[in-house]
């Protein structure tokens, strides 16, 4: 998976610590009730995780995401993004790229229950002066 598979397309690429733990359900079911908003803004949301695949997968089916999760077990895309903790642990980072896939916004400190509002706000401004 690469950037270069959403041109055209704007993307919130979110990092979260741990599947079905209760922040990070928060805020990814933050994200599934904003889907369609986020959508209509022609913007697609991933979230990244060391989880591996089978945890995605239950931890979509049994909150419903319609978006893609990714795994990265090794954490080097996690580190890239700045997005990896003390003793390897992982912080709740978001970047909105844009469909030039120019990083134009960075939320490093993310409280998980009013995130993807805040989310969908920024991107109507974002798209407004894009």
């Amino acid at each position: 998976m690469s950037l270069s598979n959403f041109s055209d397309t704007w993307l919130v690429l979110y990092f979260y610590p741990k599947n079905d733990t209760p922040g990070c359900t928060k805020e990814a079911c933050g994200f599934r009730d904003e889907y369609t908003a986020i959508k209509n803004m022609r913007a697609e949301v991933i979230g990244v995780s060391r989880d591996d695949t089978d945890s995605h997968a239950k931890f979509i089916e049994k909150y419903h995401l319609p978006f893609m999760l990714l795994s990265d077990t090794t954490g080097k895309t996690i580190e890239k993004y700045g997005a990896l903790g003390l003793a390897g642990g992982i912080k709740r980072m978001t970047y909105i790229i844009n469909p030039k896939g120019h990083v134009v916004k960075i939320y490093s400190k993310v409280t998980p229950a009013s995130h993807a509002d805040m989310i969908v706000q920024d991107l109507a401004l974002l798209q407004k002066y894009d």
